[in-house]
């Protein structure tokens, strides 16, 4: 399988993009913003179809468009977390927009497609060193932020007290979510951004308590679920999205089953 130069690529791709949002989804997940990070994914899908009107590479627009609706979102602060109706409406206008500026350029329609279900089998290697770089970046971003990150999750009335600006933070750490979000639509797409982004941290947070520990194995989650899925995609010919996002799935179901082994043994007795 890795004397094929496409599919090395693809693992060194899946890999930083995994890397990465394990990382940043552990936080996201944390912080209850699930929903507001599946909404910045279409808000990139009107940026990178609105970029190919203009003749600029798609994933530049999708880049401008998630950093500007992270701005947007963490400038909300706290009340971002009760306003799912707002968020859902953006979400629905965000994808409407990218269908409108399809519409007009019917022939982007193929990648469009990729930019929807994801094709990291097709990821180019200049493609990549962007996106290593991006992550690379992501991830000494997140670092920065990390202490007041976490005080103003785990504790917001103190964290303020402090004078820690709540809204400031929001807005860093939401920039981080939307480039994390722009480099995990390369390899799962808009529509499934919730296999990589969510799904490995909402197991590792059901896995341990402990910060550290959760952040890593959230990390060994999405590397393990990404490089399973691509190696799935080369065995049956399915699409590498569909394998990341059933085994993120499994993998969470999967923690479940501790608890309710003695509920069943009880049951039993």
């Amino acid at each position: 399988m890795l004397e094929y130069d496409f599919m090395q690529t693809a693992f060194e791709a899946g890999t930083v993009v995994a890397v990465v949002a394990g990382a940043v989804g552990y936080f996201l997940v944390l912080r209850n913003l699930a929903f507001a990070g599946h909404a910045l994914s279409h808000v990139g899908f009107a940026g990178a179809t609105g970029a190919v009107l203009l003749g600029v590479a798609p994933f530049w627009g999708l880049i401008a468009f998630t950093v500007g609706g992270g701005i947007g979102m963490g400038l909300l602060g706290d009340q971002l977390r009760g306003r799912d109706v707002a968020v859902g409406i953006m979400l629905s206008l965000s994808l409407g927009l990218g269908v409108l500026f399809l519409h007009l350029y019917t022939t982007y329609a193929t990648q469009a497609t990729s930019l929807l279900f994801g094709n990291v089998l097709g990821v180019s290697p200049e493609n990549l060193w962007d996106m290593l770089v991006l992550g690379v970046l992501t991830l000494a971003f997140l670092t920065a932020i990390a202490r007041p990150l976490v005080f103003a999750t785990l504790e917001p009335e103190l964290a303020e007290a402090k004078g820690v600006s709540l809204r400031l933070i929001a807005v860093l750490f939401l920039i981080v979510v939307a480039i994390a979000v722009a480099e995990a639509v390369q390899v799962v797409g808009i529509l499934l951004v919730f296999a990589l982004m969510v799904g490995p941290a909402a197991a590792a947070l059901r896995c341990t308590t402990r910060l550290k520990s959760g952040i890593a194995l959230s990390v060994v989650f999405a590397v393990a679920e990404t490089w399973a899925g691509i190696s799935l995609a080369y065995v049956t010919d399915w699409p590498p999205s569909f394998g990341i996002t059933l085994l993120s799935s499994v993998v969470y179901g999967l923690t479940f089953v501790p608890r309710l082994l003695p509920r069943a043994a009880r049951g039993d007795a």
